[in-house]
């Protein structure tokens, strides 16, 4: 070839160029401002059922699986949520003794209330609308808790019938009733379901919540009035600053007897927190307390319920069952509630969460996480039944 070929052979081509200058643009700050903004290295795997080995795995899931107004109405608690906090934080005030460890008794975790035999002092609280959680919703719950030997109790603001709920599994359920004009309907059929115990509940939700507020799911609409019962679908909002008492007129003590009408059975009244009101408990004839504030959901500024506890346990001086709720997370929460004279605890929110990260099989795992943790604080404080658990297997310091 003579020299013009040459040239033509040795020459940049069309294709070569641009060949060359995807290559710079390869090499510069173009494709790595392309880049994924979240490296695989940062990537957080989320965790599966067999893998969950403590209450807030269930809370990460739970997180992950539902609509953010679905968790809100959850996880929120009245006005500012400080009481909802408090319930937690004095769980850090209370301290295990440690003693020399001993192995817990094959039934040492035995225990019955109100005449009905437990495997453990741990039973599922009364929480609304379950079917936004999961499909499966109360029954799914009742299920878990079954197969884990742990009772429920139904909220009288159940998303299901309280017949197919109690027909789900083969293990007890209770019933949880807030005071209305009319109880007989509601009573009477959890009494033909089968549930043999009722709770009262007299520490009603607080009429907003300030993250409601804020809330853009809600979309500032105004929200409905009035409240749903057992098994008329889920529950209705309601306006978060209106100024009409949501669950019906204010309790006295002489609901008791109506409610005592309608439903033959232990009574337990949930929602005490004061010495004064376990001792009129007691005086009207109740079988049982639960010392609770609905999970920092109805006044905000008062003291946990842990730290309510041992006053009213003080006063009841045995008399009637004293169960707790409020901020439980842990076996080693349960321990402490124990230790302060509890005879049982509610499980509420940590249910939710698992119910709605796993369904029935998420409850049953969750409970039995609690158990088995209840059972390692046990060994490790040195106490090889519930029976020897008392004040002195922990310190307290209360501000």
């Amino acid at each position: 070839m003579g020299a013009m070929e040459d040239r033509w052979r040795s020459s940049v081509s069309r294709r070569r160029a641009l060949a060359g200058l995807v290559s710079m643009f390869a090499s510069g700050a173009v494709l790595r401002a392309q880049r994924d903004p979240r490296p695989l290295r940062e990537h957080r795997r989320v965790l599966g059922l067999d893998e969950m080995q403590t209450a807030f795995d269930f809370q990460d899931v739970f997180f992950r699986n539902l609509p953010q107004s679905t968790i809100d109405n959850t996880d929120h608690g009245v006005e500012s949520e400080w009481n909802m906090r408090r319930n937690r934080e004095a769980f850090e005030w209370v301290d295990i003794v440690n003693r020399p460890e001993v192995q817990v008794a094959p039934d040492g975790t035995a225990t019955e209330l109100f005449g009905f035999p437990m495997k453990f002092p741990i039973l599922v609280a009364p929480t609304a609308g379950q079917v936004r959680l999961h499909p499966q919703g109360e029954s799914g719950m009742h299920i878990g808790a079954a197969n884990a030997n742990a009772t429920m109790l139904i909220s009288v603001f159940a998303s299901q019938p309280i017949e197919k709920i109690a027909a789900a599994a083969k293990g007890p359920v209770w019933y949880q009733y807030t005071p209305r004009h009319e109880p007989q309907e509601m009573l009477m059929r959890a009494q033909n379901a089968g549930c043999p115990v009722m709770a009262m509940t007299v520490d009603n939700r607080a009429l907003y919540f300030e993250r409601d507020l804020h809330s853009r799911h809600l979309g500032g609409n105004p929200r409905r009035p009035g409240r749903a019962v057992t098994g008329s679908g889920d529950s209705p909002s309601w306006n978060p600053y209106g100024v009409n008492d949501i669950m019906g007129p204010g309790i006295t003590w002489k609901h008791v007897d109506a409610v005592r009408r309608y439903f033959k059975g232990p009574i337990i009244l949930k929602g005490v927190s004061t010495p004064a009101d376990a001792e009129l408990a007691i005086q009207y004839g109740l079988d049982g307390i639960v010392v609770s504030n609905h999970g920092g959901r109805a006044l905000d500024y008062g003291p946990s319920t842990l730290e309510a506890l041992p006053g009213v346990v003080a006063v009841v001086k045995g008399r009637i069952p004293v169960l707790f709720d409020g901020g439980l997370r842990s076996g080693s929460d349960i321990f402490k509630a124990l230790a302060l004279g509890a005879k049982g605890v509610l499980l509420g929110r940590a249910t939710r969460w698992a119910l709605g990260a796993f369904g029935a099989e998420g409850v049953q795992r969750l409970l039995e996480i609690m158990q088995l943790q209840l059972v390692a604080a046990m060994k490790q404080a040195g106490q090889p039944t519930l029976a020897s658990i008392d004040h002195m297997a922990v310190r307290t310091n209360f501000p």
